[in-house]
């Protein structure tokens, strides 16, 4: 490989890892899913690497459509500026609904008194909870976790903005193979970061105990969610 190739290689390593780091929604939507809904750390992992292939499949797609047109640089950053915008707002909503479903979800389930009367006629009270620490949500009466699909829809709406202007179009410059190799390190590193976050932030946040606000949640993760898109809007993050 040529000195260019090499240099572009550890650039796009370098910029797939800031890219990811810096960008909360690589990682938060996955650590509060995982933690509200008691998922494993291979389901956690398996839905974090499949959200991240939809994300960077979806730019390489765009990239090579670009490449093979002639389309400038230009016009594919104002597409991919305005899937940005998308995947944004489809957080912010995906965050929004599950906010006020946990909020529901607490409220039906929050601590209630049942009067328990024993063959010896004493009478005495017992406040519990009927909380369903794996209530899932459902589409109408079927039994689909729609969750994971959701979270995988916004990751391909989901544009790696640095990838073409960045990465692509200076590797297509120089080969066809050279270019693969790079997007493929590029890829390699920001999946790579994510689960890394990810699986790190899981086993940090499980050590937290939030048993009195445990049917809480679903309703913090969503919050969680819904600030991640609102920061993304409206801070650039």
């Amino acid at each position: 490989m040529s000195t260019e190739i090499n240099a572009l290689i550890l650039t796009a390593a370098s910029v797939g890892f800031i890219h990811t780091v810096l960008g909360p929604d690589h990682y938060l939507p996955f650590v509060m899913m995982s933690w509200a809904r008691k998922w494993s750390a291979f389901k956690t992992a398996v839905i974090t690497f499949l959200c991240g292939i939809g994300h960077i499949l979806s730019s390489v797609i765009l990239g090579l459509i670009g490449v093979a047109l002639g389309i400038m640089v230009k016009k594919l950053e104002i597409i991919e500026s305005f899937r940005g915008d998308i995947a944004a707002w489809l957080l912010i909503a995906f965050g929004l609904v599950y906010f006020v479903w946990g909020l529901r979800q607490a409220y039906k389930n929050k601590p209630h008194t049942h009067s328990h009367i024993h063959f010896d006629e004493n009478v005495h009270t017992h406040e519990h909870s009927h909380y369903d620490q794996h209530s899932h949500i459902h589409l109408d009466k079927t039994k689909i976790n729609i969750t994971p699909w959701v979270l995988f829809a916004i990751f391909v709406f989901g544009p790696c903005e640095p990838l073409i202007p960045i990465v692509m179009y200076p590797a297509a410059k120089h080969n066809l193979t050279g270019m693969w190799i790079v997007t493929a390190c590029f890829g390699l590193t920001c999946i790579s970061t994510m689960l890394v976050l990810v699986l790190a932030a899981r086993s940090g946040i499980s050590l937290v105990k939030l048993n009195p606000l445990q049917r809480f949640s679903h309703s913090i993760a969503g919050a969680t969610i819904l600030l991640c898109g609102l920061a993304i809007v409206f801070l650039g993050l």
